[in-house]
């Protein structure tokens, strides 16, 4: 019954949004920039729509062309916040995010540049694929939208994961677009392969907080580490085993491996990124599993559970390919250390590593990393960088690179120890719950004399 009140409520919501409401009639003023507006019905919102926003190819060149941004309204009232969720990929199918559930806010939610139908037509101009340009693509969208539709109430940008890397680097380049931001579980490598993140992984489970948490850290992190070493030894031994049983997994899901060198060398990377995944999105250890498994389908799917076989698919890669361009050029990404596996690995360019630049065809000409920009944000951020909440987990690898504030009390960042990837404001306690709602209210109160930012600090 509940199910049909729910599909009753949106059908009546869907008729109702057909015709003029005082949030359309905004949207209409800018024929120019915003177009394809399409109501999409969504719970618990009184009005959700989409459309496309025309932007340059280029910021800092025009004539280069122009692509249309996808991006999804929900609107409570114009008196309400403004949550705007700057993702790191696609978009996904509109919901409530957490941050707009604690705020009773409107959320607008942009679709990043050169993923899905938010490119121009034809070949990616893999050049204009910057933070840069990201950051500026962002920012006319916000501004517009405060401009012209909701002028008089605050506004906070958020991101997860790469979407919290992509709301870090909206706001070093637009510090006053908005009052307040929240990256979740965003990674801030300093260099392409960042060192701290295999220290990091190294160091998982040898917290001793956790080791009194139920079917979490029964053991010491080194034999956590081992016993995974330990499966991972157990894939590769049987690789010509296990190889037929990807062939096969690959058929059923329309999977091929081109990119990552073939089916056997596809396995073998699966069982590199194992460990990774396996903290990332887990973390439980009583999970790893016995590598003394003696069926072979039962080994297969325990490393399949965990490592998705579509991760290193040409599919999949190709899904997320401008996520890989960034990674090589500006955002940074892991490798594999080869040094416990290299009797495996005897065909390798390289046998003390393995990274991701196969992920790139040939064809797309990669610059050389920006180091420098990372070290200017990461100056920025123990400086000048203010209202900025940044949530963790401590179990998830890509903690190894959190954000670093120094001495700088104008931001606050939180750690659950015990908690991974999926780590949210509702994953802490109570009590620290209950800070950061405080601490998130206090900065969206409006103030009497707000203070402009002061521009990032430029490194020597």
């Amino acid at each position: 019954m509940k199910h049909v009140l729910s599909l009753l409520a949106a059908t009546l919501l869907a008729t109702t949004l057909q015709a003029s409401t005082p949030l359309l009639d905004r949207l209409r003023q800018l024929p120019r920039l915003i177009t394809n507006i399409t109501p999409c019905p969504t719970l618990p919102y009184a009005e959700t729509y989409t459309f496309t926003y025309r932007q340059p190819v280029d910021h800092a060149d025009t004539t280069a062309g122009h692509f249309l941004q996808r991006v999804i309204l929900s609107h409570r009232h114009f008196d309400a916040p403004v949550v705007a969720i700057l993702e790191g990929y696609a978009l996904g199918e509109p919901r409530e995010s957490e941050l707009s559930q604690l705020l009773s806010a409107n959320q607008i939610t942009i679709e990043h540049r050169f993923f899905d139908a938010s490119a121009p037509p034809g070949e990616i101009p893999w050049k204009h694929l910057t933070i840069a340009n990201a950051a500026a693509d962002h920012h006319q969208i916000i501004q517009t939208l405060r401009r012209r539709v909701y002028p008089a109430t605050p506004w906070i940008t958020t991101g997860i994961s790469k979407g919290g890397q992509t709301t870090i680097f909206h706001r070093y380049f637009y510090p006053d677009d908005v009052e307040v931001s929240v990256p979740y579980v965003a990674p801030f490598n300093l260099e392409y392969v960042d060192p701290r993140l295999k220290k990091h992984l190294a160091r998982l489970g040898e917290t001793p907080a956790q080791k009194q948490k139920e079917g979490v850290f029964r053991s010491g992190g080194k034999e956590n580490t081992l016993k995974l070493l330990q499966f991972q030894h157990a894939c590769l031994q049987r690789l010509d085993r296990l190889a037929p049983l990807l062939e096969e997994y690959a058929g059923d899901n329309a999977m091929t491996f081109a990119r990552a060198g073939g089916v056997q060398r596809a396995l073998k990377l699966l069982v590199l990124e194992y460990p990774f995944a396996f903290w990332q999105w887990n973390g439980n250890v009583g999970d790893i599993p016995e590598p003394e498994l003696e069926n072979d389908y039962d080994l297969f799917r325990a490393l399949v559970e965990v490592s998705p076989p579509d991760f290193f698919s040409d599919q999949g890669i190709d899904r997320i390919l401008p996520f890989y361009y960034a990674a090589l050029t500006e955002i940074g990404m892991y490798d594999y250390d080869l040094t416990p596996f290299r009797p495996y690995f005897k065909q390798e360019p390289d046998r003390r590593r393995v990274d991701f630049r196969f992920t790139i065809p040939d064809d797309i000409p990669l610059p050389p990393f920006n180091d420098k920009q990372a070290r200017q944000i990461n100056h920025w951020l123990q400086t000048d960088a203010r209202r900025m909440l940044f949530i963790y987990g401590g179990l998830d690898p890509w903690a190894g690179t959190a954000v670093d504030l120094k001495t700088n009390d104008k931001c606050k960042l939180y750690i659950k120890a015990d908690a991974n990837h999926t780590c949210r404001i509702a994953s802490f306690e109570r009590l620290v719950r209950d800070d950061i709602l405080q601490t998130l209210l206090s900065w969206i109160a409006p103030s009497p004399s707000p203070t402009p930012s002061p521009p990032p600090t430029p490194l020597e």
